[in-house]
Order: structure tokens, then C-alpha cells, then sequence
């Protein structure tokens, strides 16, 4: 039977359905407002003239892609309503099994509960053992095979592992690091990403496997490479940025006038001369490399896409792994050519892991298209990678699990299926060893498997819905990066500070780029937004005379866009709007007492000295004797704008400080918790759709707990009775949908 009959067959329908419905809660229609409009026939036409997309400008790339995509995004789905939306997965590597090995693996997959499997994302030396001769027979076996088991695929593209052949007789396509150094083979990501050669090579084998499989039914989608990360430095990369810098300034004049480049000397006859470095160089200079590395990974995605969706079905989906609080580059533009998000949960090292920053990824991930998302791999059990890599407890890989639905992932793939018969990652956790005997955590995954079919379809189309939003601008986590000033001053930790509260106490957050629309939050918390550009300071204003609380933390409103200091003093542009200003910023070495409305506390690491210059703005916090310079200053400052309120937040807080503060501008905001008088340890998720709700309780800890409902729901793991009490033990998951 080949991979299209027993993917079409009657048995299988069911797991279809399912595989539609979790797409269709991940796409949307996309706008066209803003690209070209280009006919999908003419970019067929062009993409098959092999155009690499190394030449092309990112917004005409963009355009063949949004066309074709908006198509795919429009298509009607065959999920039904009653469909299940989670899908269980793991990664599969069939090239390094004997064939008739596979239909045992394969078996205990649907044993488990696991409907989809990823492949092919290293195999570009199975694929095309030498240059222009491709074998894919084994790639339609291993398909085949798999939709015999009801099991649909995901089809990596093989571009993060070049084979030897291309990088032998191709050495220009190998990055060169910042010390200069070329990579060599034998790993992995050692390609340049900006290499045009490299470029037209990935779109050959992305073009190949498109033609053979893009109309496949049981191929649903497709993943991008893998992890993208690792930047270089080679002449041909250098070239493009000087390129990128001449385009964005048009002249080595302007260029030098907003970098301030008489300060040391670093004024340039031509773009030629600008060094090309990660650190210590001119801030704008630093922040403008990050910008092009995320353009050029952008057009790096998009010559992939290209050559898949001229010849791919607009029903699958195309995506690519990240990697959470991962900065090498801005997810948000990268995710715009994508049609949905997915990424790499791993959390082991540790026997319990921090569920609350973990959470504050999830989030973020879901916020980069602001809508459901893929788990594309987490761990079962433990990774390789640590000094010590001790498991996760007994129920914790269940845990983590429902916590990424609980968020927002309408799929959950572990990595790895099967223990590899040699390689980097002998040791990494799997589900069954090398030699194809489950291992103890299969039984857990097999329970969670069981539990998706039985909840999915309560959860078919729901997604979160937040008031509160936490702003993520990865400029301003660069600027900061670049210059800490206090070395301890981490924006991920911070940000995780302001979440943290936030998170407990209203229950579902969104993590969302500066320039997400904002008009639907309540809330708006900005922890460091430090590079406050006019258009997002426009943005925000208009924001807070609408009627918004906006809070922004310490460190905001500094920078420029061009990562100079503002010249209007911080917080730059909203300085008119807070009514007040920042006088001095000190790093700390011992913690500064902090009081006001919200009680005592402390500060530490950094503190702001503020000024008020408008009547009506109040001084919420003073500090306390300190270094003589904060005593008795403004800390906290706010003011009531139009309809909306603005604060401003000059230092970092204690924990037990801040929450009390979140939790008085959530009472401000009107935002009250859904669930009221949580256990700490307990982690609430809701996810809803029109005139449904769903939550999901999670036990972090090791000891039981009770949780009071408002009123009382129906279990959808076990009985579907009504409830308003819940017990929890350690490390327990209750699925509840609304009663009647």
C-alpha cells in the first residue's frame, strides 16, 4: 500500500481530522497591506527559475511567499469541530535503522498514542549522496510506513547538516567564525548563512524533496532547517553588511553622523572600512549586526520557502525550530515569512525545573505570530548536554507536557524517539534504547498520548486569551547585552521578574513584540524596554490615552534607535507623557530600601533617581538612605493621561515588593485572577474559544494540593463528573471543561 492509500484510508480519517484541526488553530489569513501584491502563478514561474533568494530583496521574497501562503492560509480545512487539536510526536531518523526494523518502531508509536513524526532534518547525505543524484527511495519507504501506522510526517529540510561531498568541494559554503577561524566538518550549522553558493544548494534540495512530496497526504508539513544560531564572518558576509549599512543610510555621511563616529577616531571614508564584529565595537554599529543577521536569516528562510511552496500543497504547513529566550536574532522578524510558531522545550539539569520561566517561553513562543503554536522537541526525561544530566522526576515529563497545551501548543514531539547507534547524543534521553526496548519514561508518554486523545477535543480551536501584556524587544535585550553597566543586570531576568507576578496572579500573560497591536490588554508591563524608537513611543502614548495602564521598568526609554543615548534624557520620547524624567542611573552593590503604597522593600542591582515634572504626576516608591544620592528620591512615579494611566518603575525589586505592585495594577486595571486563591505551587492554564472554556490545573510540586473552582466543572481525564474541588497530588494534572 503506498503512503497516499494508507494515509486516505478509512482508518486513518480520524487521525487526519485531527492533524487539520491542530493546523487550522495555528494559521491565519494573512494581510496584504503592506507587501506588494504578485500574482502566486508569476512567483511559481520565478521560483522555478531557481531564483535563490541571495539577490532578491527581502520584501519582493516576501511578497512570492505571501502570496502563495495566503492561498495556503484561506484553503478550507477538513477538520471537523469535534475533531481532537493535540497531537503527539516524536523525531524519527530512519536513516539510521535497518529497514526492517521500522515497522516494530513504528508500531509502538501508535501504541503510544504518537501521530506524527519528524524526519529528514539531517539526512541530506542519505538524500543526495553526491552532487544532482538524489535518493529518496528510502525517504518514500520510511513515509510509507509510517502512514500504515496512521502516524502523518513532518519533513525537515536537511540544510543544518551539509553533507561532506558539498562542503569538500565547496569550502566557501563554511562559516567563519569572529576569531576568523573557518569551520571544518564533522558537526553540524557549520555552512554560512549568508553564502549565496550555500544558498542555491539548500534551495536545490528543498526544490527536490517539494516536487516528490509536497502533494503527499501524509506529509502535513515542513520544517526549516534546525536550531538556526550560528552566524559568520566570512568575506561574502561581510560584503552583505556593508551592503545592508549602505542601503539603510544611503551615505557614509549619515551613517557617521548617527553613529557618532568622531567619538574615538571611528569616522569612516566608506562602508569598506566598517569592521564587522559581535562585541566591543560602537553600540549602533553592534545593533545593526544583530538587524542584518536577522534579515539575512529571514532571506535564508524565505529561499527555502520559496522552492517549497511552488511546488508544495497549500495545506502544509511550513515552520522552523527556535529556541526560547534564544537572542542571536529578532524571532519576530524572522516568524513573519513563517506560518506558524514552533520550538525546543528543554528545561533537564536540574530534578525539578523553574515551571515559571518555562511558562514565560511558551509565551513568548505563542507570541510571535500571537496565536497557537508546536512544541516541535522537549526532552523525555533528561538531555546530554550539562556537567550532570540527573532526570526530570517521576510525572514531571507529563507535567511539562500539559503545560504546553496549557499555553497554547496544539502539538508536543519529544526528541529523541530512539536511542542513536553512535553520534554526539548516544546519552540524550529517548523513548526507547538502541536496542528498540521502550524505556521506563515511554509508559508516562504513552499515559499523556491517552490523555490528548481524550481531552482534544474540548480543546479543538481554543487557544489563550491574556489582558496583560509583558513587551519583549530584542533591541533593547541587545543594547542591554552589549553594555550592562551592572553585570548581573540580565533582561531575560528581569523580564522574568515582572512575569513571574504577573503570571500567578492573572493567570494568562502574552509576550509580545513592541509593535504588536495593544488595543485588547488591559495591562501593558514593558520590563527594560530600553531602545524606545518614535514609532513605538507613538504607539504606546496612544496606548495610554485610550485608557491602557502601561508600565515600563527600569532602564527604559535610554537608547535611540541607533543605540545612542536619547538626547531628550530618558525615558526619551514618553518623558512629556510620564510627566517625569530619570536624573541618574546608579548600579548597586548592596540593596537600597524602597517604600510607598505598595509597602517595603528593597532595591538592587540597579535604581534610578527620578524626577517629577508635571503636577499630576505622583510619586508612588521613595528610596530610603542609601548612598546619599537616592536618599528620599523618587523610585516609582505615575500618572493619569486621557483615559489611561503610566508608570514608570526606576529600580529593580525585590520579588516580594513587585508582586505587590503587579497585583495593584492589575486592581487598577481591572484584570481580577479567574481562579482565585491558587496554591503557589500550582500553575493555572485557560484556554477558550466562543461559549467554551477550558482550564488546566498543574501540581509543580512534590506535595498535594487543593484548588476551589468558582464553580463546578467537568473532568475530561477521568468520569467527566462535575467538580468544584480539586485535589492535586504531586505532580498532577486536572483537565476541566465547563459542566452541562
Amino acid at each position: 500500500m503506498s503512503a497516499a492509500q494508507a494515509f486516505c484510508s478509512p482508518l486513518a480519517k480520524a487521525t487526519r481530522s485531527r492533524i487539520w484541526a491542530s493546523i487550522k488553530s495555528a494559521s491565519r489569513t494573512l494581510d496584504f497591506s503592506t507587501e506588494p501584491h504578485v500574482k502566486c502563478s508569476s512567483a511559481r514561474t520565478s521560483v522555478r527559475s531557481r531564483l535563490t533568494a541571495a539577490a532578491l530583496p527581502l520584501g519582493l521574497l516576501g511578497a512570492l511567499l505571501l502570496c502563495c501562503d495566503g492561498q495556503a492560509a484561506r484553503a478550507a480545512s477538513p477538520a471537523s469541530p469535534s475533531a481532537s487539536s493535540l497531537l503527539l510526536g516524536v523525531a524519527w531518523y530512519p536513516e539510521q535503522w535497518p529497514e526492517s526494523g521500522w515497522d516494530h518502531d513504528l508500531m509502538l508509536m501508535e501504541q503510544a498514542h504518537i501521530h506524527v513524526v519528524r524526519i529528514g532534518e539531517f539526512a541530506w547525505s542519505r538524500m543526495e549522496p553526491r552532487e544532482g543524484d538524489y535518493d529518496f527511495g528510502w525517504l518514500d519507504r520510511a513515509i510509507a510506513a509510517a502512514a500504515r501506522h496512521h502516524i502523518a510526517v513532518v519533513l525537515g529540510t536537511p540544510t543544518a547538516a551539509p553533507p561532506a561531498w558539498l562542503t569538500e568541494k565547496y569550502p566557501d559554503t563554511l562559516r567563519v567564525g569572529d576569531d576568523g577561524v573557518r569551520d571544518e566538518h564533522g558537526n553540524r550549522q557549520q555552512f554560512s548563512f549568508a553564502s549565496a553558493r550555500y544558498r542555491q544548494l539548500a534551495h536545490g534540495i528543498a526544490e527536490q524533496m517539494a516536487r516528490r512530496y509536497g502533494h503527499d497526504p501524509a506529509v502535513i508539513g515542513w520544517q526549516l532547517d534546525n536550531e538556526y544560531q550560528a552566524t559568520s564572518f566570512d568575506p561574502e558576509a561581510k560584503a552583505q553588511f556593508h551592503h545592508w549599512l549602505q542601503r539603510k543610510y544611503g551615505s557614509i555621511g549619515a551613517l557617521n553622523q548617527r553613529w557618532a563616529n568622531a567619538y574615538w577616531s571611528q569616522t569612516y571614508d566608506n562602508f569598506s572600512e566598517i569592521p564587522v564584529h559581535d562585541h566591543d565595537e560602537n553600540p549602533a554599529l553592534l545593533l545593526d549586526w544583530r538587524r542584518f543577521v536577522s534579515e539575512t536569516w529571514t532571506r535564508y528562510s524565505v529561499n527555502q520557502i520559496a522552492a517549497i511552496r511552488a511546488w508544495a500543497d497549500p495545506h502544509q504547513f511550513i515552520t522552523t525550530n527556535t529556541m526560547g529566550w534564544f537572542a542571536g536574532f529578532d524571532e519576530y522578524t524572522l516568524h513573519a515569512v513563517l506560518d506558524m510558531a514552533a520550538w525546543d522545550d528543554y528545561v533537564a539539569g536540574h530534578e525539578n525545573y523553574d515551571w515559571s520561566d518555562n511558562a514565560a517561553r511558551h509565551d513568548l513562543t505563542r507570541g510571535y505570530k500571537r496565536r497557537n503554536y508546536w512544541v516541535m522537541e522537549t526532552e523525555p526525561g533528561f538531555v546530554n548536554w550539562h556537567d550532570t544530566n540527573v532526570a526530570l522526576h517521576k510525572g514531571v515529563v507529563r507535567d511539562m507536557a500539559w503545560q504546553a497545551v496549557a499555553h497554547g501548543a496544539d502539538a508536543v514531539l519529544y526528541w529523541q524517539w530512539r536511542s542513536a547507534p553512535n553520534g554526539q547524543e548516544e546519552y540524550h534521553g529517548t523513548l526507547l534504547g538502541a536496542d528498540g526496548t521502550p524505556v521506563p519514561v515511554y509508559a508516562e508518554i504513552q499515559q499523556i498520548g491517552a490523555e490528548f486523545e481524550q481531552a482534544g477535543p474540548a480543546l479543538a480551536g481554543t487557544s489563550p486569551r491574556a489582558r496583560v501584556a509583558v513587551i519583549n524587544d530584542y533591541d533593547s535585550r541587545w543594547a542591554i547585552d552589549f553594555q550592562r553597566h551592572a553585570a548581573q543586570f540580565d533582561p531575560v531576568a528581569e523580564m522574568d521578574a515582572f512575569y513571574r507576578p504577573l503570571r500567578q496572579q492573572a493567570q494568562v500573560v502574552d509576550i509580545v513584540s513592541v509593535r504588536a497591536p495593544l488595543q485588547s490588554y488591559a495591562l501593558v508591563v514593558a520590563p527594560a524596554l530600553n531602545v524606545l524608537t518614535d514609532a513605538a513611543a507613538r504607539q504606546l502614548e496612544a496606548y495610554v490615552r485610550r485608557g491602557g495602564h502601561l508600565v515600563l521598568g527600569p532602564r527604559s526609554g535610554m537608547k535611540n534607535d541607533d543605540n545612542g543615548l536619547q538626547p531628550q534624557g530618558q525615558p526619551g520620547p514618553l518623558r512629556t507623557l510620564l510627566g517625569g524624567r530619570v536624573e541618574q542611573f546608579y548600579a548597586l552593590e548592596r540593596p537600597v530600601p524602597v517604600s510607598g503604597q505598595a509597602g517595603s522593600g528593597s532595591a538592587h542591582l540597579w535604581a534610578e533617581q527620578l524626577a517629577v515634572d508635571s503636577p499630576d504626576t505622583h510619586v508612588d516608591m521613595r528610596y530610603g538612605p542609601s548612598n546619599g544620592w537616592l536618599d528620599g528620591q523618587p523610585a516609582v512615579i505615575s500618572r493619569r493621561v486621557g483615559r489611561g494611566t503610566i508608570t514608570y518603575v526606576g529600580a529593580w525589586v525585590d520579588d516580594a515588593l513587585l508582586s505587590r505592585l503587579t497585583r495593584g495594577w492589575l486592581d487598577a486595571a481591572d484584570v481580577v485572577s479567574p481562579i482565585p486563591g491558587v496554591p503557589a505551587e500550582v500553575e493555572v492554564g485557560i484556554r477558550v474559544a466562543e461559549g467554551r472554556r477550558v482550564v488546566i490545573l498543574i501540581n509543580h510540586g512534590a506535595s498535594s494540593q487543593h484548588v476551589h473552582l468558582p464553580r463546578p466543572m467537568q473532568n475530561l481525564l477521568g468520569g467527566r463528573r462535575p467538580q468544584q474541588e480539586v485535589v492535586l497530588p504531586g505532580y498532577e494534572v486536572a483537565v476541566l471543561g465547563d459542566a452541562g
